[in-house]
């Protein structure tokens, strides 16, 4: 099951279902044995909820290492592409202004991958335009680099070049660092048990209101969601601020052709 494939919206929805149908199912099972002790079960159940709660903050320490992953890595692609539109101004023209003219597009199209969840097919024509933006850049570098090879202003150019095109692919790395599936199809179905037996404790002991072990149902099933939406790179309550890459957008498109 790739959870990734489902709107956030219908997981929550589905889990809190999931998750307070096993509290309730589990408390039907307590009523038919409420006459046996609840040592036991207290025990089992503080066991369960204990894993739970320890499985809960794995998991949300692997969703907020790669949120920081992402978030560093548009400041550093960003600062790669103003660095590289700095060096490119120090080009013989008309080369200077082509490059310019190219990061400016470039740029544009980055943020268009990350501001939005696109669809595959256009996704996969945006990288493409990059990486084609990427050859014309090259292009434009190997032919100052034959007029004039010096260090200054070509090699930096080159080398700023070069770490442009190694910062996208550090962040289309990152975009795909997620919280395996594996993990959550366990947290989740350690929820659910976790949640059938606070019924059946509760069942247990019939004066006891469903109140508690519906409210605790529903603060896993929002905590799990907050994980998964901090997992997704998409648009969500938590996401990655864009705003290094739109001041970079913004200082390119002031830079003079």
């Amino acid at each position: 099951m790739d959870f990734a494939a489902y709107p956030l919206s219908l997981i929550f929805f589905a889990s809190i279902v999931g998750i307070l149908t096993a509290s309730e199912i589990g408390r039907r099972f307590g009523l038919l044995n409420s006459r046996r002790s609840r040592q036991n079960i207290s025990t089992l159940e503080g066991s369960i909820l204990g894993l739970l709660a320890l499985m809960i903050g794995f998991t949300f320490a692997m969703a907020l290492s790669g949120f920081e992953q992402r978030r560093g890595a548009v400041l550093n692609e960003a600062n790669a592409i103003t660095t590289t539109a700095l060096r490119a101004r120090l080009l013989p023209a008309p080369h200077s202004t082509e490059c310019i003219k190219l990061l400016r597009e470039y740029v544009q199209v980055r943020l268009e991958i990350t501001r939005r969840v696109l669809p595959p097919k256009e996704n996969a024509a945006a990288i493409f335009r990059s990486r084609a933006i990427q050859e014309a850049l090259w292009q434009q570098a190997k032919a100052v680099a034959v007029k004039n090879n010096a260090m200054v202003p070509t090699g930096l150019f080159i080398q700023a070049l070069n770490e442009m095109f190694d910062r996208q692919e550090a962040r289309h790395a990152v975009l795909l660092n997620r919280v395996p599936n594996t993990v959550l199809i366990a947290l989740y179905g350690l929820a659910i048990v976790a949640s059938a037996f606070a019924g059946y404790a509760a069942g247990l002991d019939a004066q006891r209101s469903r109140l508690p072990i519906y409210t605790m149902g529903a603060l896993v099933s929002i905590v799990i969601f907050l994980i998964q939406d901090i997992d997704r790179p998409g648009p969500g309550l938590i996401t990655v601020s864009q705003q290094p890459m739109l001041d970079a957008a913004a200082s390119i498109a002031e830079f003079a052709d």
